[in-house]
């Protein structure tokens, strides 16, 4: 599959995870918890995706700890924000936010990749910031929606940038297969998740209250294997804009699964519209 195949792959995954996880914390607002059982399933998938390249590629473990560090940034400290953004904010207006990380992809790889400015960007930069705008003056907006959500969605997406460029520039020169670099970030995000958050866990969590957690792990796990096989063939600019359209497939989803929970509108939509628009702007013009 080609890198644009993979991050639109990795962005309905994402998105499927976003729901999925809104539909669990309605059952059970633990975000300790939830992030836990999250990142557990999503650790499975990964080390089933290694082992399953492993015959053709290799393991090359020794050269992966690059990768583990890049995991206490994201699905470390990140996936502790999305969980509780989307807890606070709902999915769909989480996954706007989210939406906004070409922008700041970019941003980043133009300061430190040396990448060169053009209209595309500066157009495609202010119909995301419109969209940001939009969400932010929505009206009608559901009394669940707090708007400390969307900060944690927007610090999450500064982190999600930062993973996305130090994967791509890790990822130039390594022997360690796609499959590999995904396990080890994920073990490295699993440790640091089990530092933080296994002391603040009330009591032993049961399989009732972990597995629907678990189950949307498998969601994620698979987004970011897919993420990681985008990112070792395409670039920063080309990846991230078709990744952020996991902000169309969270409120769409939103719409089919929890649609009398969301009350997602035409504003919300038009938020998701610019963003993902601006972000694709910014790609294909790049």
């Amino acid at each position: 599959m080609t890198a644009l195949a993979l991050a639109c792959l990795s962005a309905l995954l994402f998105g499927g995870m976003s729901v999925g996880l809104r539909m669990g914390l309605s059952r059970h607002s633990d975000a300790d918890l939830a992030t836990l059982c999250t990142v557990a399933g999503a650790l499975v998938v990964g080390l089933v995706a290694a082992a399953a390249e492993a015959p053709a590629r290799g393991v090359h473990a020794g050269a992966a700890w690059p990768f583990l560090l890049a995991g206490l940034i994201s699905p470390g400290a990140a996936q502790i924000l999305v969980t509780l953004a989307i807890r606070e904010a709902g999915a769909s207006r989480s996954s706007v936010v989210l939406g906004a990380a070409p922008l700041i992809s970019v941003t980043i790889a133009l300061i430190f990749l040396g990448e060169p400015v053009s209209v595309a960007l500066i157009v495609g930069a202010v119909l995301i910031v419109a969209g940001g705008l939009e969400l932010a003056w929505e009206r009608g907006r559901p009394e669940h929606v707090r708007r400390i959500g969307l900060l944690f969605a927007f610090v999450a997406t500064i982190l999600f940038s930062a993973r996305d460029n130090l994967l791509r520039w890790l990822s130039r020169d390594t022997p360690v297969p796609p499959g590999v670099a995904a396990a080890a970030a994920l073990v490295g995000g699993a440790i640091l998740l089990a530092v933080l958050l296994v002391p603040r866990l009330r009591r032993r969590p049961t399989l009732h209250q972990a597995l629907p957690f678990l189950g949307v792990g498998v969601l994620f796990g698979l987004s970011y294997v897919s993420l990681f096989e985008a990112y070792y063939r395409g670039r920063v600019t080309v990846v991230s804009p078709l990744v952020a359209t996991e902000s169309l497939w969270g409120v769409f989803l939103s719409i089919v699964f929890i649609r009398h929970v969301e009350l997602v509108g035409r504003r919300l939509m038009l938020g998701a519209l610019l963003v993902v628009t601006g972000g694709v702007l910014i790609g294909v013009f790049r």
